[in-house]
């Protein structure tokens, strides 16, 4: 294979709300932009399976009001600068890209007016919805700019293997004796030439999204494996919040590598979760009932399926919500039909799985983070808004924000002339290949990641205790220690890079978890 070696203004890792406004903002103000999906299209991670809506203002609302719901959702662990900063600053956002940039669709009244709904957690109606599909509908608008934007150019079915850094990559000395250990772009493998390229950037960025993929039952993308967070790790980025995990409470309970999301909206507009004896029980555990924040309904739902016994409890939205759920709510309602439930008659069975990550790399409030020249911004950075756990819809908001802000940051550096050492590039050697040319076996493939699975939702899942919690990181650490081995011994191709990147996610995940012994949150220890 020969390596092909490419060289930007910048490069953005990942094509969700975050990659594709932190792409638009720097491409408006001239700048070469160099954005990558893993997929064949933009839209293959989670910010286009987002139902529920993007957090904007209510009637009456301010943004000390948002603020209380932020932290009460969080368990107060969230970062206050953090949640001013988005409580203050996100409806501008809103306005400026969603309505003005990309002219998103967003629901409105009879009357003419935004439609806002509400969900769990939240203490007035604040969310900007498109039906079910919001983020679809952002994601689509988002993509179109992208796309007909002559200033980006989009590299498809690209994984980044790796990120480039002057301590580690760098064939000079006088760069590796740098106090300051600088991100120069990263290693990529091309699925479509079946080569490693390397991309050449005076700025990265991580925009890659969750990890739901590395746990057995997820509503998350395929490509949700955490690549980033690892690829950091290696590159001795600084993480935080690793072990809070949210799971959502209502995924449809149905054979699927991706559990389907049925939308907290759902809950938002009245529905009620009963147990298989037709008990209404989440007022046994929190007298928000089915508002509770996420990681509250989530144990209430498994400990209601372990004293009855069963597979799943129900979400009832045909007998309490007032509204027409197949104009509300059309994907979910088709989707719950084509698997032989009709929600406008009868309950949705339903079961948590692991939903969005909440913690990952360390940023700023500008998309910073400890690495120089690298930033994150959506599901993969930990901004500290969320704290021990996500409110409802603030992720999009998340994702756009800070996306947006990363954009103006690295303009900022531009203008102030923080270009690459051109020396420094030149001493970037290219992929070196290991000559082997055997490819990698499905089957050991899928084993592993079938181990990585279950032993993440058996011993890292919704409730965790001091002896799953060893069993697992023992478990997989030795799996490390092999795929490293593996790894160097077959021909480089995707499935091996994600499978690395996977393992070595869960791994450290892991690892945070067992270290914290406070129970809070999403990190919610039985003993």
């Amino acid at each position: 294979m020969t390596a092909t070696r490419i060289k930007t203004e910048i490069l953005i890792i990942g094509s969700g709300i975050a990659g594709c406004t932190a792409a638009l903002g720097l491409a408006d103000k001239g700048h070469e932009v160099t954005l990558l999906s893993s997929g064949m299209t933009l839209d293959n991670g989670n910010t286009a399976l987002a139902q529920g809506g993007i957090i904007y203002k209510g009637t009456d609302d301010s943004p000390e009001q948002l603020a209380r719901d932020i932290f009460t959702a969080g368990w107060n662990y969230n970062y206050e600068s953090a949640v001013r900063h988005l409580c203050e600053e996100g409806p501008k956002a809103v306005e400026e890209i969603l309505f003005e940039r990309v002219h998103v669709p967003f629901d409105h009244t009879e009357h003419g007016e935004l439609y806002r709904t509400k969900e769990g957690g939240h203490g007035l109606h604040r969310i900007l919805t498109c039906a079910d599909y919001t983020g679809r509908a952002i994601q689509d608008c988002l993509t179109k700019a992208v796309e007909s934007h002559p200033n980006i150019r989009i590299l498809r079915s690209c994984t980044a293997i790796d990120l480039l850094a002057t301590r580690h990559h760098s064939t000079q000395i006088e760069f590796r004796y740098q106090l300051v250990n600088q991100c120069v772009g990263a290693y990529v493998f091309n699925a479509e030439t079946d080569e490693p390229n390397t991309i050449l950037a005076d700025y990265t960025v991580l925009c890659t999204g969750g990890l739901g993929q590395i746990f057995l039952h997820t509503t998350n993308s395929s490509s949700s494996i955490g690549s980033g967070m690892a690829m950091a790790y290696r590159a001795g980025v600084t993480l935080m919040n690793l072990e809070y995990i949210q799971f959502h409470p209502t995924a449809l309970f149905h054979r699927s590598d991706r559990k389907f999301l049925i939308s907290e909206a759902v809950r938002g507009e009245g529905a009620r979760l009963f147990n298989i004896k037709g008990e209404r029980f989440m007022a046994r555990y929190d007298e928000r009932m089915e508002l509770a924040p996420r990681d509250i309904v989530a144990r209430a739902i498994v400990d209601e399926m372990l004293k009855t016994g069963e597979d799943c409890v129900f979400l009832d939205a045909a007998n309490y919500v007032d509204k027409n759920l197949r104009k509300r709510f059309p994907t979910i309602y088709k989707k719950c039909k084509e698997n032989g439930v009709d929600i406008t008659r009868e309950p949705i069975p339903v079961v948590p799985a692991a939903h969005y990550f909440c913690g990952g790399v360390l940023v700023d409030n500008r998309g910073r983070t400890t690495m120089d020249r690298l930033y994150a911004a959506g599901e993969i950075a930990c901004t500290g808004l969320h704290g021990a756990n996500r409110l409802a819809s603030s992720s999009l908001l998340e994702g756009l924000l800070w996306g947006m802000g990363t954009a103006k940051d690295i303009h900022q550096c531009y203008d102030e002339g923080q270009r690459l050492d051109q020396r420094l590039q030149d001493s970037i050697p290219d992929w070196v290949t290991s000559g082997k040319t055997e490819m990698e076996d499905p089957a050991l493939i899928n084993q592993d990641w079938a181990t990585i699975r279950s032993t993440m939702w058996n011993y890292m899942g919704i409730v965790r205790t001091t002896s799953r919690l060893e069993r697992a990181f023992e478990d997989l650490r030795n799996l490390n220690k092999r795929l490293h081995s593996f790894y160097k011994s077959i021909r480089i191709c995707k499935e091996s890079v994600d499978l690395f990147h996977g393992c070595q996610t869960a791994y450290i995940v892991t690892t945070a978890a067992l270290r914290n012994k406070n129970s809070r949150g999403c990190h919610f220890r039985k003993d």
